[in-house]
């Protein structure tokens, strides 16, 4: 089941920005927004994911450079305490009193809450659309309407990680779960152009993490990974792939070199838009 932007109009040619999850990888995609834009590719919608869903939403809100700049500096201030505050107490109830996740989403919320300017998805500046997952079901939610905070921590909330989010009486997870590279939906809502901003490739990144979460999310990123070129292969319309940069960091929890990845996403675009090397399939 799906819930679909009330007003969308599609008009011929409508392109749209994907932006896959990837945790504090998502800085990769600002990188690759602020060129894209530099080159005078706009978006008619956006679409995302985990991660990605945050990027998406603020993009919506102001899609253009100054947002992306604006996006930049919130991308590196951010610490993994404003997202997931990990406490002993917390290990402690997850292990001993059997509760479901490791922490609650209220610095996330509390950070949405801080710096998106609009509080229904329907109010974006372009069609926004966020991809959760149905706890229940497993099927993708598509979240094109109600409270932006809400749908984007659906769409965050990694399972045992943050607590489902109940929207419309369901219990609602990470949208990766599902469909990390929502490029089918897209093109379901519209799309004939499709840019996709992915945060991992396979050359990288160069090192594992460590800690056993880390480790866990990076195998599971492997899976999300052959399901996303499923999805690729899929497409229907047209399709422009940027190439995920190799990078040191496999940690999605490591927020201390946001600054780097947004610059090795921007190096990236630059260079594949420059040579004309983004990945382009049509139907």
């Amino acid at each position: 089941m799906s819930f679909h932007h009330p007003t969308l109009s599609v008009p011929s040619g409508l392109t749209a920005f994907v932006f896959a999850g990837g945790g504090s990888l998502g800085a990769i995609e600002v990188g690759m927004l602020r060129e894209l834009l530099d080159q005078g590719v706009r978006p008619g919608c956006v679409i995302g994911a985990s991660a990605g869903a945050i990027n998406a939403a603020y993009f919506a809100g102001r899609p253009d450079s100054d947002g992306v700049a604006m996006l930049e500096l919130l991308w590196c201030r951010i610490r993994r305490r404003d997202i997931m505050p990990l406490t002993m107490l917390g290990l402690f109830q997850m292990m001993l009193r059997g509760r479901s996740h490791l922490v609650e989403a209220t610095a996330l919320r509390m950070l949405l809450e801080n710096n998106l300017s609009y509080a229904q998805v329907e109010q974006a500046v372009i069609p926004l659309h966020i991809v959760a997952t149905d706890m229940l079901g497993g099927n993708e939610v598509i979240l094109s309407s109600g409270p932006v905070v809400d749908a984007v921590l659906a769409s965050a909330a990694i399972p045992g990680v943050f607590p489902p989010v109940e929207f419309d009486g369901r219990p609602l997870v990470d949208g990766g779960v599902s469909v990390d590279v929502p490029v089918r939906q897209a093109e379901d809502l519209g799309a004939t152009v499709t840019y996709v901003l992915p945060t991992v490739g396979p050359s990288s990144p160069r090192a594992l993490p460590s800690g056993a979460v880390p480790v866990l999310l990076h195998a599971i990123s492997h899976l999300f990974g052959r399901a996303a070129a499923t999805e690729l292969a899929a497409a229907r319309g047209e399709l422009h792939v940027l190439p995920a940069p190799v990078h040191e960091s496999a940690n999605p929890f490591d927020f201390s070199s946001t600054d780097k990845l947004i610059e090795l996403g921007y190096e990236a675009a630059v260079t594949s838009l420059a040579d004309e090397t983004v990945t382009q399939l049509s139907a």
